[in-house]
């Protein structure tokens, strides 16, 4: 267990040294006119059944890019899949990762109170073995694409959706990282089991919607199944700090809400550099 606490964004020196995984994708993916034009990412709505229920998720990727590619499940906030969600996989899909924005709520729901919100969220959390079940939908979902080298998966998820990843990580899923931002600290799953990939957990350390017992604890959970977990809390960040949107939203409904843009730029450099080492070689894999 690894935890870095009080890093501050200008800190990350070490990230302007590492190659990111999208920029060594990029590299491999296309001609040199392609690489200086950038990508072209294309998306596509996908419904898919889970629990009974039909789901709307949404896939991502760089239609230049050749060969079987790295793919991310991502898992949205409280709100839904929205079109916060929706940029955070069009952004990774630039970098040259086959992306798919999961739909846990089912039928497409979102929501734009925090109650509506909170009782989406909690009717989910509520019920793990069907969460994970749907999570697990729509994994197979990403698999089955010819673009996604079924050997590199991984997961990212914000608040909401960061508790959904870090439990599917407590449930042993076959992914080789898992990334949680300002994520739920709460233990869903009754018995935890061992992963076998990363887990980095980053958090505000002014995220009075995330208790440092609730930290703790999970962190005490995944170093007892021998999981290897980071811990990066952002100096003065508070909840949903990687969303612009977040301070609207705190306004509008008086929530603890607000955006650091440079805890985001740095956890999401963080988060690339992780995918680099845990897919290794980032060079694309033959279509079958």
């Amino acid at each position: 267990m690894r935890m870095l606490r009080g890093w501050c964004a200008g800190s990350l020196l070490f990230a302007q040294s590492v190659l990111s995984a999208g920029q060594a994708l990029a590299a491999d993916d296309g001609t040199l006119v392609d690489r200086l034009e950038g990508p072209q990412v294309v998306t596509e709505v996908v419904t898919y059944r889970a629990n009974g229920e039909e789901h709307v998720g949404l896939i991502a990727r760089d239609a230049k890019a050749k060969g079987r590619r790295p793919g991310i499940l991502l898992v949205h906030e409280w709100w839904g899949l929205n079109s916060y969600a929706r940029k955070r996989a069009e952004q990774l899909a630039g970098l040259g990762y086959v992306v798919m924005a999961v739909d846990m709520y089912g039928e497409g729901r979102t929501a734009e109170h925090p109650e509506d919100a909170k009782a989406f969220s909690s009717a989910v959390m509520s019920d793990w073995p069907k969460a994970e079940s749907s999570f697990n939908s729509a994994l197979a979902v990403l698999r089955s694409r010819p673009e996604v080298d079924g050997d590199r998966l991984a997961a990212i998820g914000y608040c909401f959706g960061g508790g959904v990843v870090l439990n599917m990580a407590l449930s042993g899923a076959p992914l080789k990282a898992v990334v949680s931002f300002h994520g739920s600290p709460g233990i869903a799953v009754e018995n935890p089991e061992p992963f076998a990939g990363r887990v980095v957990i980053q958090n505000g350390e002014a995220d009075s919607l995330v208790s440092q017992q609730g930290l703790d604890t999970l962190l005490s959970t995944f170093e007892s199944l021998g999981t290897r977990t980071t811990l990066i809390q952002y100096p003065g960040a508070k909840h949903a700090f990687t969303n612009p949107e977040s301070d609207a939203k705190a306004a509008r409904y008086d929530l603890p809400l607000g955006y650091d843009a440079s805890a985001d730029a740095a956890s999401w450099q963080v988060m690339l550099n992780l995918f680099n080492g845990v897919f290794k070689s980032p060079k694309t894999q033959p279509q079958t």
